[in-house]
This record gives structure tokens, sequence and C-alpha cells, in this order.
């Protein structure tokens, strides 16, 4: 018999807006003066502890822009300007959080990211769910199996009843193994298809 659905988590970028990545990189990499490819490189191997809330923007830049040889930004936060500017949401897949919430199941957003990105997100005031959880809040981030466990007892639902939708295979993985039902997002039409093998009816 198949477990029933109470509680649906959406990743934000890749699912709930067009993955921003791509934007910011490049908009981070203009506003430093340095090539994309650079940026982009200096980035990975940095971004880690700023994603997971240990250590500020501020430090994550002085950081950046010493590995870069270049001067750190002078606005207060680069990263959540850089957010703003590429931030692109994806209407249909908020509607589709509103419409579950409205029929009873439990939403929340689950998203590796940093504060500033965070702060814009809350500013936003969305009403498509119960809670929220950043990975620059709770000091870890997927597929990290804590990140997972966190998110379920947030919406105070057990793993097995909770279903992850996700543009990344490691990170629904990383569901799975925490005892979650996963959905890879593909297109929206997929997703939908999906949640209704699983018994969740989003229409």
């Amino acid at each position: 018999m198949q477990t029933r659905i109470e509680a649906v988590l959406f990743d934000w970028g890749g699912v709930l807006i067009d993955n921003p990545a791509p934007g910011l990189m490049s908009y981070c990499a203009g506003a430093l003066g340095v090539s994309v490819a650079d940026y982009t490189r200096a980035h990975n191997a940095l971004g880690e502890e700023f994603q997971k809330g240990s250590i500020s923007e501020a430090a994550f830049w002085r950081r950046v822009c010493e590995r870069l040889g270049c001067p750190p930004p002078r606005q207060a936060s680069l990263w959540g300007e850089a957010f703003r500017a590429v931030y692109s949401p994806r209407e249909e897949v908020f509607a589709l959080a509103r419409r579950l919430r409205q029929r009873g199941y439990r939403t929340s957003l689950l998203s590796n990211t940093e504060a500033p990105a965070m702060e814009f997100f809350l500013e936003l005031r969305y009403d498509a769910f119960d809670a929220t959880t950043f990975s620059c809040a709770e000091g870890v981030f997927k597929p990290e199996r804590a990140i997972y466990e966190v998110a379920a007892g947030k919406l105070q639902a057990a793993s097995n009843k909770c279903v992850l939708i996700d543009d990344r295979l490691d990170f629904i993985e990383g569901a799975r193994a925490a005892g979650m039902q996963g959905i890879v997002y593909e297109s929206f039409d997929q997703v939908k298809q999906d949640l209704a093998g699983l018994g969740v009816k989003g229409e």
C-alpha cells in the first residue's frame, strides 16, 4: 500500500524560479571586473561556507577577491543585488504550491542558499508555504541528511510522508536517503504527473 503523502517540499532555484546560477556568476563577474570563468572558479571554491551561513557575505567577498586579485565590491550586498537582478519566478509552480496548501497538504521551501537571497525571499512574503528551510540558517545543506530532517520537522511530518521536488538528482538522492520521496524537476507537466503518481492531486 502506498504511503499517503502529507507534505510537498519545493527547491527554489531551478524549480520555483529559473536557475539563477548563470546570471549570478555573470553579474558578479561584471561587478568585480573579472571573467565569468575566473569568478565561477573562485565562487565554487569558496562558496560552501557562505551557503552554510558559517561566514558573512563580507568575509566571502574578501576571500574571493583575494583569490582573484581584485578590490572587494563597493555594494553593501553584491550578492543580494545580483540575486534581485536575475530573479525569475515560475508563477505556475508557485500556483501549484498554493493549490496544494489549500487542499490540505503541508508545503515548504527547502533551499541551499545564502543569507542575502534568503532575506530577499522573506521580503517577498509568498503565501504558498507553511515553512521555509534555508541552508544558511541551518548550518547544513543538501544533500546532507540533517537538512531534510529539519525540513520535515518544521512541517511536523514523517519523512516517508514528504516528497521533495528538486532539479538536482544528488539532492533528490539525499532526500530519499533521509526517507523522503523525491521528484526530479524536468518540466512543470512532468512534475504534476509524478505527483499524481504518488496520489498527490494539484489540480
